[in-house]
């Protein structure tokens, strides 16, 4: 393996590892959401009492975990495709499958993402915008921001995703993703 090789491994360990760090960093939002629901069925039934910013960081948390656990999603083959085919294609086509669709799908349609998105969080920034409800959080613009971080870490990903396939179909690696759970290295 040249020293271009081992930057471009390098360098999808590296995205592939901070994708794999917010993932599991995103996934204990599921947990505080189930808390803080409980929370608020306990305080309304219970107690009589109500607070919009509880049932909004719900709302919030519920949109971050799905929007920055995306990119995790990705890096673990868990998006929904037409398995039927792609698992019955040798390695190296699956490569071929994962860098065309990287390439022509995911990195254009991020980018679109991002591109549409620019202002309407950029205006959400500068109003500083709030909940619309009395009591509710003040934090939509950054909820809002989550719609690039998530452009952005799709991006970081299939980056990844087309070193990796780079790679395989030069010869350096064996196999795209480690398809056993309990394995620790991916691909190599």
């Amino acid at each position: 393996m040249n020293s271009v090789d081992r930057f471009f491994l390098a360098s999808a360990r590296v995205l592939e590892a901070l994708n794999e760090w917010i993932g599991r960093a995103a996934s204990w939002l599921s947990l505080f959401m189930v808390l803080v629901t409980f929370a608020v069925v306990v305080l309304r039934y219970a107690f009589d009492l109500g607070w919009i910013a509880m049932q909004e960081s719900v709302t919030y948390m519920h949109a971050a975990l799905f929007l920055a656990g995306a990119a995790y999603t990705l890096k673990h083959q868990g998006h929904v495709r037409v398995d039927i085919f792609y698992q019955r294609f040798s390695p190296r086509a699956r490569a071929w499958v994962d860098l065309f669709g990287s390439l022509f799908l995911l990195l254009p349609v991020c980018l679109f993402i991002f591109y549409v998105s620019w202002d309407y969080v950029a205006q959400s920034w500068a109003l500083r915008e709030g909940s619309r409800e009395a009591g509710g959080l003040d934090g939509v613009w950054l909820l809002k921001s989550m719609i690039l971080v998530m452009a952005g870490l799709l991006v970081m990903q299939g980056l990844a995703m087309v070193l990796r396939c780079r790679l395989l179909l030069g010869g350096h690696i064996e196999r795209l993703y480690d398809e056993s759970p309990s394995a620790g290295e991916e691909g190599v």
